[in-house]
């Protein structure tokens, strides 16, 4: 269980790497590329960001992913210049593809009877044939 401050900790390092993944993607002049942060979980003594990413499109996720880690420790720094007057010390930032929207799209489509496991078996994984 979260506690407030973590909460808070959490949605303010959430705007700032916003803005700060935002203005390198405008900077670079890189079209047809969205980056938002869904989630942010700080650990309970604050060392650690866990930032849940959601890049669009998707194919390009893996290859932006490695590069934002890359960078990881200038993200740090330029988040460490924004939150220097609420923050002592600003937490290690760990990356990871928030995925969360591709399987809801996935379930979505099994729902509405796109990929109907009950007419076609062939589509549970259990049932495959190896």
């Amino acid at each position: 269980m979260e506690t407030n401050r973590q909460k808070k900790i959490g949605t303010l390092l959430q705007k700032d790497l916003v803005d700060i993944l935002q203005g390198e993607v405008r900077k670079n002049n890189i079209s047809n590329l969205i980056i938002s942060i869904s989630k942010v979980n700080v650990t309970s003594d604050l060392s650690i960001a866990k930032v849940y990413l959601s890049i669009f499109p998707t194919e390009k996720a893996a290859e932006l992913l490695n590069a934002i880690r890359s960078n990881t420790p200038l993200i740090k720094h330029d988040l460490a210049q924004r939150v220097k007057l609420q923050l002592r010390k600003v937490p290690n930032l760990i990356f990871y593809i928030d995925d969360s929207l591709d399987q809801m799209e996935k379930l979505d489509k099994e729902l509405k009877g796109e990929n109907n496991p009950i007419t076609n078996p062939e589509l549970l994984d259990r049932r495959k044939k190896m």
